[in-house]
């Protein structure tokens, strides 16, 4: 683990209490379901483009679990969070505060803090590789040259975090994928956007209960 992701010393031990200021969110003692920590990747300074469309897709799945209400920063990890249940099964919604290629250090920090193991981490995020409204989700991998991953690979020390991958295309000219990746949905694409993000949600949800029904050892 890299020196600029290792969390500071005096972290609280699994089960208690995040932050304070989640004032609104405090998480009471871990219950008898599973824990799953959610965060949308993404740069809080660029919402609504296409490299922060995990960061929508988290808003949708609090809206589809009537938490969109309920987001709190939390300074320890420097990242907004909201909690839902889910069945028996308890959600903490994470969206990073720091830009793209430091994000895991918020999500390694709320995952220490909730005592959580990289393989109860679900990532979500964009994929230049595949086409606006395809949705991929795979257990583990490599970052792929995604920079928000490949810095949550780094900070937990694990490749074994479930990933949803939301398609955003990739340009024709590789000099055109920063523009690409930086900017906002076109209008024709912001059509597109509502179904799939209702898709996203729907996957993670049905992968979600499927695993909290089962031994986590046989994901």
């Amino acid at each position: 683990m890299g020196t600029t992701c290792r969390p500071p010393p005096g972290l609280c031990r699994a089960g208690r209490l995040l932050s304070r200021a989640m004032s609104g969110c405090v998480l009471e003692p871990r219950p008898a379901g599973k824990r799953w920590l959610v965060a949308g990747l993404g740069n809080p300074r660029l919402p609504g483009t296409r490299h922060s469309v995990g960061m929508a897709v988290l808003g949708q799945l609090a809206r589809r679990l009537g938490v969109a209400e309920s987001w709190a920063r939390d300074r320890r990890c420097a990242a907004d969070l909201a909690l839902a249940a889910l069945g028996d099964a308890q959600l903490v919604l994470l969206r990073p505060r720091r830009l793209m290629n430091a994000n895991g250090r918020s999500v390694a920090r709320a995952a220490e803090l909730l005592g959580l193991t990289a393989e109860e981490v679900y990532l979500v995020h964009d994929d230049l590789d595949k086409p606006l409204g395809k949705l991929a989700l795979k257990l583990g991998g490599s970052a792929r040259g995604h920079n928000g991953v490949r810095s949550c690979i780094s900070c937990l020390n694990s490749h074994a975090m479930p990933r949803l991958r939301v398609g955003i295309g990739r340009p024709p000219h590789p000099d055109a994928v920063q523009a690409h990746v930086l900017g906002c949905f076109s209008p024709s694409e912001q059509e597109l956007l509502p179904p799939v993000l209702e898709r996203a949600a729907d996957l993670l949800l049905d992968h979600i209960r499927e695993r909290s029904q089962g031994p986590l050892s046989g994901t």
